[in-house]
This record gives C-alpha cells, sequence and structure tokens, in this order.
C-alpha cells in the first residue's frame, strides 16, 4: 500500500470487517474509528491555530478587553499587564491561539464525539440527543457572552481590594486562565436547566419534586453562583444566578407539562379508582 493510502486510511472510520447481524462492530474497528475521528479533530484544530496565529491582534483585543476596561476605571498605575520568563511571549501566542482554536474548533470534535457514540444508542435516544445538542450549544454560548459581559466589573472589584500604594502586577498567563475559568463557568452555569429537563425525560425526577424542593432549590443557585464566579462579587454573581433561575423555573415548567403528557398515555388515565379497568 502507498503512503498515501495508509495516510488515507487511518482517516477512514470506516469499519475493516463487515458489520455483524445486530449492527455492532468489532473492537478492532472501533478502535480504529476511535483513531481516525481524534486525528480529524486533532488536525482540524492544529489547522485553526495557524489561523489564530494570523489573527493574533484582533484575538487579544477581544481577550485582554475585560482587563483594559477594568484597569481604565481604577487609579492609573495600580495595575500592570505582564508576561514572565524569557519564553513570555511566546507562550502567550500559543495559549491564546490554542484557547481560541479550541473554541472555533469545538462544534467539529464535538460532533466527531457524537458520531463516535451515536452508532451504539436507540432510536428514541438519538432523538433526545438531537434535542439535547441543538438546545445545550446555544445555552453554552449565551451564557459564555454573560461572563464576557460580567468580567470587566469583577476584575475591577479584585483588582480595587489592594491597599493603596500597591500595583497589581497581572500575569498574561494567570489573566487568560481566569478568563477561560470565568467564561467555562458561565456557560456550564447555563446547562443545568438542561441537565434538569434529560433528568426528567429519564424519569430519574418529577415537575412535582421539583416544585416541591424549589426553595432549597433557588437557595442553592445563588450559592453555587457565589462559589463559581471567580470575582465572588455581588454583581458577577446576581448576573449569573438570576438568568439561572429563570431557566430552571422554565424547565420545570417543562418537566410538569412532560408528566402531564406522559399521564395522558398511560391505559388507565381518566379512570376513577372505582371503575373497572379494561384489562
Amino acid at each position: 500500500m502507498s503512503f498515501v493510502g495508509r495516510f488515507a486510511r487511518l482517516y477512514s472510520a470506516k469499519p475493516a470487517h463487515p458489520v455483524g447481524p445486530d449492527g455492532r462492530m468489532a473492537l478492532g474497528d472501533h478502535f480504529r474509528e476511535l483513531r481516525a475521528r481524534v486525528l480529524r479533530a486533532g488536525t482540524f484544530m492544529v489547522l485553526a491555530v495557524v489561523i489564530a496565529l494570523y489573527f493574533f491582534d484582533p484575538l487579544y483585543d477581544l481577550v485582554f478587553g475585560p482587563y483594559s476596561d477594568a484597569a481604565s476605571k481604577l487609579e492609573e498605575g495600580s495595575t500592570i499587564a505582564t508576561t514572565s520568563g524569557p519564553a513570555g511571549g511566546l507562550m502567550l501566542y500559543l495559549k491564546l491561539c490554542g484557547f481560541t482554536a479550541l473554541i472555533a474548533t469545538a462544534p467539529y470534535w464535538l460532533y466527531q464525539v457524537w458520531a463516535f457514540i451515536l452508532p451504539g444508542l436507540h432510536a428514541s435516544e438519538r432523538k433526545w440527543s438531537r434535542i439535547f445538542v441543538a438546545i445545550a450549544g446555544p445555552l453554552f454560548l449565551i451564557g459564555v457572552v454573560f461572563g464576557y459581559v460580567t468580567l470587566p466589573k469583577g476584575l475591577e472589584v479584585l483588582i480595587a481590594l489592594n491597599p493603596e500604594g500597591v500595583t497589581n502586577l497581572v500575569d498574561f498567563g494567570n489573566y487568560l486562565q481566569f478568563f477561560t475559568r470565568t467564561l467555562l463557568v458561565f456557560g456550564l452555569a447555563f446547562e443545568i436547566p438542561v441537565f434538569v429537563v434529560m433528568l426528567n425525560l429519564a424519569g430519574v425526577v418529577t415537575g412535582k419534586q421539583l416544585g416541591a424542593h424549589r426553595p432549597w432549590i433557588v437557595v442553592g443557585i445563588f450559592v453555587f453562583a457565589a462559589v463559581a464566579t471567580p470575582s465572588a462579587d455581588p454583581f458577577t454573581m446576581t448576573f449569573m444566578a438570576v438568568p439561572m433561575l429563570i431557566l430552571y423555573l422554565i424547565s420545570e415548567v417543562i418537566a410538569r407539562w412532560n408528566d402531564r403528557r406522559k399521564g395522558a398515555r398511560k391505559a388507565d388515565a381518566g379512570l376513577s379508582p372505582d371503575e373497572l379497568s379494561t384489562i
């Protein structure tokens, strides 16, 4: 086999052996498919890093924007952004472009993960997984946008805690970790209502149970927001907790509607306790 043929085979997710009558593949074919999908996602991500390097300046302005906004509202000279070590500038380029590539290629590598798992799901599970992906993706992006909007205020509160006369040196590597963690926490927080609905669809919890425990869940949402937000200021905490609370109430309404729908499908739906069953 030529080099090109071997290279193409590495990227091929087709099974080398015929699929059995039960629709299952051999274990070796599963590993070959996994290898092919990992290689595809990795190659796509490397290309994205190269493209991100070309657009480094606008990406830097986008990521560093919240810090610049916070620094402009503080006393001049109270905070300075730095890099550490001889390779600090190089690591800045690699970290920022790598993070950008990871986010930009997320739809593609998430599809590769989903496509690898999909053959093992039942028809009904495939249906709900498609709905989950269609809803979870936009909600995650909305959460990331909320995190980006609130980040300048959170940074301003944290930097302002330094005593007078103390200059805050912000290493860009640490700032990038803080930046990504904040956006990730906001994005995942907006996914919680989706998981609540999925648990209801799976029969783990009912809408009635969610309503009975609503006061404790509201308290838990605000506690989670207080602990999860890196800045821990009331503004950022409230900006996370209020949308989470609204989304949770929407998920409770959906769960109650789903419970009524399931109840209407039962064979004894609408019968009184004293009425004889047709069975």
